[in-house]
């Protein structure tokens, strides 16, 4: 199920190359102030209506060739700690460092720079998804998660949480055969989705970016069944009317570089009940 099926990028949009972002990263003092794994990424991606998704995000949407599009990230994350500091730098991360996560995004624009919003992200560590907002604005909820997602051979299949509202989303995913993980190609929607290397999100009230670097994604599309989405559907009413438009399954990275997070201008318009990252319940 693959997601080139349009025959070329907006003609506006640049993306950035992953050897472009890794040489400013390096080139910057300060720039690369974490380090983590991103391992087992199963992105599954939807079309949905621009204008009730723009409804919940605050800030503008970045569109392929006129259509929105929202997708749901499950990855584990190994290892997060400081550049540098060492182990003492470790510590203080722990909270941080071993999680599997879900994030939910969608695709907008960071004063004109194409980048990534995170409307809410699920994490198995509660201490984790109270001082993620506090700190990096980062919309953490907390979650009961599983994932299996060893790809060998084996079914993929998950089930995330939610420990508040006890909503769940559940997924079951296939690969090909035999799978072989490509670049995606240059000028498809597939590198529009997923090679993209800035990230702003709002969270307690602040709004903070920050750069982040990952080798060139390596992927190949999978077969996904989502028995339930219950959790997706009950924030986000208008996920019932989204159409399901193709996945794809990475193993991942062991080394992902982030940036510090820089507190961004206030966005103008904050969606009606948005807080902590996600939007609730809101009807449209």
């Amino acid at each position: 199920m693959k997601c080139d099926i349009f025959p070329g990028p907006t003609p506006a949009l640049r993306l950035e190359s992953s050897a472009h972002v890794r040489e400013h990263m390096l080139a910057g003092r300060g720039k690369r102030r974490f380090v983590m794994g991103w391992h087992e990424v199963l992105m599954i991606h939807f079309e949905v209506d621009p204008i009730a998704l723009q409804r919940c995000v605050p800030l503008p949407l970045d569109l392929w060739q006129g259509r929105a599009f929202f997708s749901l990230a499950f990855l584990t994350m190994h290892g997060l700690r400081p550049a540098v500091g060492g182990a003492w730098g470790a510590w203080l991360l722990r909270p941080f460092a071993n999680n599997n996560v879900l994030s939910v995004r969608t695709y907008v624009r960071h004063g004109g720079e194409p980048g990534i919003h995170c409307l809410a992200e699920w994490v198995n560590s509660q201490l984790a998804a109270i001082l993620g907002p506090i700190m990096f604005s980062q919309p953490y909820r907390h979650g009961q998660i599983t994932y299996r997602n060893t790809w060998r051979g084996e079914a993929l299949h998950g089930r995330v949480t939610d420990t508040r509202t006890s909503k769940k989303l559940a997924y079951e995913a296939c690969l090909p055969e035999r799978a072989t993980f490509q670049p995606c190609l240059v000028g498809t929607l597939d590198e529009w989705l997923m090679e993209r290397y800035l990230v702003g999100n709002s969270a307690s009230g602040c709004h903070r970016r920050f750069g982040v670097w990952h080798p060139q994604w390596l992927q190949c599309p999978a077969q996904v069944n989502l028995p339930d989405t219950a959790l997706i559907s009950h924030h986000w009413p208008w996920f019932r009317s989204a159409q399901l438009f193709g996945s794809s399954y990475s193993p991942g990275f062991d080394e992902v570089w982030m940036g510090w997070p820089q507190v961004g201008a206030k966005p103008g318009k904050q969606p009606p009940r948005f807080r902590h990252g996600v939007f609730f319940g809101q009807t449209v």
